[in-house]
């Protein structure tokens, strides 16, 4: 059998634009007499959809798109159609919705299968609007007998995965049941090191059963979430037979007759990915809302060099305007540096010197704050003229303000609310600091894009004289692995403290990350790389104390 897999990049809400999706895929492909096509979970809603999926009249909307591809198929006699869409129960009980995969063939709907295992867990809310499949059947189509599961459905492996475990196993039923071959549409979002556990997964399956299966995943950025593709066909012995590229669309027919080699995958570089998922976020947070250019904050340091890069390579320099604000306690160095990575990507450079602004707001509030010394209170007037001014030209000009922070800095609140904080899109808010420069080297691998000065020099806010990280946070070589313990392996302070780290040093940081949250709760978007990303991923309370 001939299987095309349409790992393609659809827009949340974008029914019409969706369906014309599978409409150019039936075209584009009917030269290589494809037996079936195959495109990703929820395709016709895209995915996430949220809350749209409460909305009567979007699922009406879906109802009529899938009627409109059934009348499409009986023009494509040979090929039949599998796509993912939000299906009225049309029961009294429940939510009221399933998560459907949809065969359709000549003219006709011959096949739906609902999603079984709906996730609860870190960003995923599945049972908030899903409700399960009441049944697991394989159904018969040509010569094969397809196996059709939809994404968590295939990954009750808990040797393989430490997540949400059910009591079922779709896969299992399926093959019990005569399948004989997997299908699996997916939408499974990017996280470092992920597409290795989901290949073994897959293998996992296809050797146990002797049965081959393929995988089509979504591409491209919703929100927060990014996906990164890397579809996949696996013959009945496990072995790859087609890998499809990372972070971007991908349409390709395989036979299912055809053998793998284990040569065939090759597993993403952490650091490469990361980079390559920033920017496909970047991308497609800019067009799919609407936006063309963005504006950064330059302060000469790595985060802003770093985002400053990632914003050139998505949407090009002719889009990318950096701003320097000098102030009062700002280096001459950081100016220059700012010059020489905005020479070096050939973006457009302002700056706007603060100092002024800066003694006037003081002038300003000389009488309240008579007597009193000089804190952070003076140091985030600072940082939130700089947001203002970047804030200022966003609504002048329309561009989106990008943030620069990183994830060790939002963890621990070392970060000015309604100052730095300032944007429309955190894009490296779930990047720790060490991988920050990781990340730089990849960039210079072939060319210096971020100045050695810029990479060599010691972190510093610059908002007080002579001011470092290091005089406030401990060294990020120890902090990140200990914010990695907390935040992602869910570790408590003893355990943390029983792997060799100093009790005062794990007893500040849990009280920074804990008392911080009222700060991450008002960030922008973070667009999400690791296993536990700030934002709806991880849903800490604010009034608490624990």
């Amino acid at each position: 059998m001939k299987i095309t897999l349409a790992q393609l990049n659809p827009i949340v809400g974008d029914v019409d634009g969706n369906v014309n999706k599978i409409i150019q895929t039936l075209k584009q492909t009917q030269a290589e007499n494809s037996d079936l096509i195959v495109f990703p979970e929820l395709f016709l809603s895209g995915y996430p959809p949220l809350d749209l999926l409460e909305r009567k009249w979007f699922i009406k909307k879906i109802e009529k798109a899938i009627g409109e591809i059934v009348t499409i198929s009986s023009f494509y006699p040979n090929t039949g159609i599998i796509f993912g869409a939000p299906l009225f129960s049309y029961k009294d009980t429940g939510r009221g919705l399933y998560n459907s995969a949809i065969l359709v063939y000549r003219g006709l709907i011959n096949h739906i299968q609902h999603k079984s295992l709906l996730p609860t867990y870190d960003v995923f809310d599945e049972a908030r609007y899903f409700d399960p499949a009441s049944d697991i059947k394989p159904i018969q189509f040509k010569e094969e007998v397809l196996g059709i599961s939809i994404c968590e459905d295939a990954w009750n492996i808990p040797e393989l995965w430490h997540r949400q475990f059910y009591d079922r196993n779709p896969i299992q039923t399926l093959i019990q049941r005569g399948a004989s071959i997997l299908i699996n549409i997916s939408a499974s979002p990017f996280t470092v090191d992920k597409e290795k556990i989901r290949f073994r997964i897959l293998q996992e399956h296809t050797q146990k059963y002797r049965v081959p299966f393929v995988f089509v995943n979504q591409v491209g950025a919703n929100d927060e979430l990014i996906f990164d593709g890397r579809s996949m066909f696996l013959d009945n012995d496990g072995l790859p037979v087609e890998i499809f590229p990372a972070f971007t669309e991908c349409i390709k027919t395989i036979d299912t007759n055809k053998k793998g080699n284990a040569e065939n995958y090759k597993p993403l570089d952490d650091i490469e990915s990361v980079y390559n998922a920033l920017v496909l976020g970047v991308r497609d947070y800019l067009q799919k809302c609407g936006f063309e250019k963005v504006v950064i904050g330059l302060s000469g340091g790595i985060d802003s060099a770093l985002v400053a890069c990632i914003a050139v390579e998505a949407i090009g320099k002719e889009n990318v305007l950096g701003v320097a604000m000098p102030g009062p306690f700002s280096s001459r160095e950081s100016v220059e540096d700012s010059k020489k990575l905005a020479k070096n990507l050939d973006i457009e450079l302002k700056i706007i010197p603060i100092t002024d602004v800066y003694f006037s707001y003081l002038n300003s509030l000389k009488e309240i704050f008579k007597d009193k010394e000089f804190d952070t209170t003076e140091e985030n007037i600072q940082a939130r003229i700089r947001g203002n001014i970047l804030m200022a030209i966003s609504n002048k000009f329309g561009h989106l303000v990008l943030t620069t922070g990183n994830k060790s800095e939002m963890a621990v609140g070392y970060c000015t609310l309604y100052g730095d904080m300032s944007g429309g899109l955190a894009v490296i808010a779930d990047i720790p600091k060490t991988m920050v420069y990781k990340i730089a080297k990849f960039i210079n691998r072939d060319k210096t894009l971020i100045p050695d000065e810029i990479i060599k020099k010691l972190p510093s806010a610059e908002l007080r004289p002579n001011q470092l990280d290091q005089d406030t946070l401990p060294p990020y070589e120890i902090l990140d692995p200990i914010l990695q313990m907390y935040i992602e392996d869910g570790l408590s302070r003893e355990e943390i403290v029983a792997r060799g780290y100093k009790e005062e040093i794990v007893d500040w940081v849990i009280k920074a990350v804990n008392k911080n949250e009222y700060k991450r709760r008002q960030a922008p978007p973070v667009l999400k790389v690791t296993s536990k990303a700030f934002g709806p991923g991880r849903r800490m309370p604010v009034a608490a104390k624990f």
